[in-house]
C-alpha cells in the first residue's frame, strides 16, 4: 500500500510539471475560452476506447419483417389488380376511385396484394390507404403513379398525396415509379418567388402510424414537397430507394423521419433540392446505412426547437455514406428559444466530395432572410456526438463548423480520424464556438485551440488516469 501511494504521488507531480511546462510553451497563443479540447491522439484505440464514448448505443432492431408478415408464401396471397376495378392506366384518366376500391378489397380481406401493373401510368388525386386492415397485406408498385398537378384537387388535404395510415405489418415494394409532378408547386413556392405567400405543399408518399413496415425498391421523383415521410411509426425497414428531383426544387427533402422509432434506411440513392435525409422530433434509434447523397442539403438532424418547442432526438447512426456537391454534409441544426436534446449521435465512414459544409452543428439556426433572429435564453442541448472516419473535400474554406450556444454549449463532441481539405488540396479550416471537443487519431482540420486552460487539461488527464487505475 505504501508503494502504491508513493507511485500515485510521483505520477501526480510528473503530470503537474508537464502541464506547467506545456502552459509556458503555449503562452504566445490566445485560444478562445469557449473551446475545450481533450486530445487522445497518443493513445488511439479503434476498439474499446471508441466504443466507450457512446453512452447509449443506437441499438437498432434486426427487423425480420418477412416473418412478421406471417410466413405465408407469396403465391398463396390473393392478387388484387387495380385494372380489375376500373383503372385505365393511360396517364391522364383519373384512376383514384379504382385504387380506392382495390384497396378496400385488400384491406378487408387480408392475405392479399394490391397490384399496380408495369407498363401502365396511373393518374391519381390525393388518396388515403387507411387501416386497420386484416393481416398479411402487400402493395406491389410495378407501374407508374402520376400525381394530379391541379392544386385545387388538394383542397381537402394540402399536405398529402399518397398516404398509408394506421396499418400493421405492411410490405410495399415494386420497381415502379412514383412521380409527384411537383413543378407547378415549385413555381408557386415563396422560396422561388418572394412575392408569393409561403404555403404547404403535399408530401408525395407518407407512412403514418405504420408498425412493422418494409418499403423497398421504389423510385420517387419530383415530389411536390417532401418525397417520402415516415411519421409516428415503429419498426421500419427501408432499402433500395431512388429519390430524385432538381437541385433547385424547394423543400423537397428526400426521406423525412419524424416521431418514429427503430427505423433503418439502407442502400438508397437520394438527390433533391433539400435534405437527403432529415430526422426530427421524437425519432429514436435511427440507422442510415450506405447512402448516396447529392445534390441537396446533406443528411440533417433537425431543425429542432422551432417556435419555442421542446423536441428530442436520440440514438442516430449514419454509417457509410457518399455525399457530393451538397450544401451540407452531416448537419445538426436547432433553433434558439427551443428546448430538449439531440444526443447519442454517430456519423462514421463517410466520403465528402465538394461539400460546402462537410461537418456542421448550428445551434443558432435561423430561417429568416431579411433580419437576424433575436438571441434567446434557451436552446436544444446537443450532447455525445461522434464523427469517425470522415474524409474528402470541402467546397468552402471551413470544413468543420461548430456554432454552439453560449448558454447550452455542445458537450462531448468527438472527432476521430478526420481528413478534410479544400478542393485543390489546400488546408481547410475549423470554426468552433462553445463546444467541448475530444480528438482521437489523425484529425484535420482542428479548431484553433489545442490546449484550453491548464486546469481543464489537468482535469481531463486526471480523469483518464483514475479510469485506468
Amino acid at each position: 500500500m505504501a508503494l502504491l501511494k508513493h507511485l500515485l504521488l510521483s505520477f501526480t507531480i510528473i503530470i503537474i510539471s508537464f502541464i506547467a511546462c506545456y502552459s509556458t510553451l503555449q503562452d504566445h497563443e490566445d485560444p478562445p475560452s469557449s473551446i475545450y479540447v481533450h486530445d487522445h491522439s497518443s493513445s488511439i484505440d479503434d476498439g474499446g476506447a471508441f466504443n466507450n464514448l457512446i453512452k447509449q448505443s443506437t441499438n437498432i432492431l434486426s427487423l425480420d419483417i418477412y416473418n412478421k408478415l406471417g410466413n405465408i408464401p407469396r403465391s398463396s396471397l390473393k392478387m388484387v389488380n387495380v385494372n380489375d376495378y376500373g383503372a385505365k392506366g393511360n396517364g391522364h384518366t383519373d384512376d383514384t376511385e379504382a385504387f380506392k376500391k382495390a384497396w378496400e378489397e385488400v384491406c378487408s380481406s387480408g392475405e392479399a396484394i394490391l397490384v399496380v401493373p408495369e407498363e401502365n401510368s396511373y393518374m391519381l388525386k390525393p388518396i388515403r390507404f387507411s387501416g386497420p386492415c386484416e393481416p398479411n397485406i402487400q402493395v406491389q408498385f410495378s407501374g407508374t403513379l402520376e400525381a394530379s398537378d391541379d392544386p385545387s384537387d388538394y383542397s381537402e388535404d394540402c399536405r398529402h398525396w399518397l398516404l398509408f395510415e394506421n396499418i400493421k405489418k405492411l410490405y410495399v415494394s415494386g420497381w415502379g415509379t412514383i412521380n409527384g409532378n411537383g413543378n407547378i408547386w415549385w413555381q408557386n413556392s415563396c422560396k422561388r418567388n418572394k412575392k408569393r405567400p409561403c404555403k404547404d405543399a403535399p408530401t408525395a408518399l407518407t407512412f403514418y402510424g405504420c408498425d412493422d413496415l418494409i418499403v423497398e425498391n421504389l423510385t420517387i421523383e419530383n415530389a411536390q414537397q417532401i418525397h417520402v415521410s415516415f411519421q409516428d411509426s415503429v419498426n421500419v425497414k427501408v432499402s433500395g430507394l431512388n429519390v430524385t428531383s432538381p437541385e433547385d426544387s424547394p423543400n423537397t427533402d428526400g426521406i423525412h423521419v419524424t416521431n418514429t422509432q427503430n427505423i433503418q434506411i439502407s442502400n438508397s440513392v437520394i438527390g433533391t433540392g433539400d435534405d437527403c435525409i432529415s430526422i426530427v422530433h421524437g425519432s429514436r434509434n435511427v440507422e442510415a446505412i450506405n447512402i448516396t447523397c447529392g445534390p441537396g442539403h446533406g443528411i440533417s438532424i433537425g431543425s429542432l426547437g422551432a417556435g419555442k418547442s421542446k423536441e428530442i432526438v436520440s440514438g442516430i447512426l449514419v454509417n457509410g455514406a457518399k455525399i457530393f456537391g451538397t450544401k451540407n454534409g452531416v448537419r445538426i441544426k436547432t433553433w434558439q428559444g427551443g428546448s430538449g436534446s439531440a444526443s447519442n449521435i454517430q456519423f462514421q465512414n463517410i466520403e465528402m466530395d465538394n461539400v460546402t459544409n462537410p461537418i456542421i452543428i448550428n445551434q443558432n439556426y435561423c430561417d429568416k432572410k431579411k433580419k437576424p433572429c433575436n438571441k434567446r435564453k434557451s436552446d436544444v442541448q446537443i450532447k455525445n456526438v461522434v464523427y469517425q472516419n470522415i474524409k474528402g473535400t470541402s467546397a468552402s474554406d471551413v470544413a468543420v463548423k461548430f456554432d454552439c450556444s453560449d448558454k447550452f454549449p455542445c458537450q462531448e463532441i468527438t472527432l476521430q480520424n478526420i481528413d478534410l481539405e479544400c478542393e485543390g488540396g489546400e488546408d481547410a479550416e475549423a470554426f468552433c464556438n462553445n463546444v467541448e471537443l475530444s480528438y482521437l487519431g489523425h484529425v484535420r482540420p482542428r479548431c484553433n485551440s489545442e490546449n484550453g486552460k491548464a486546469s481543464t487539461m489537468f482535469t481531463s488527464i486526471w480523469k483518464d488516469y483514475l479510469w485506468y487505475m
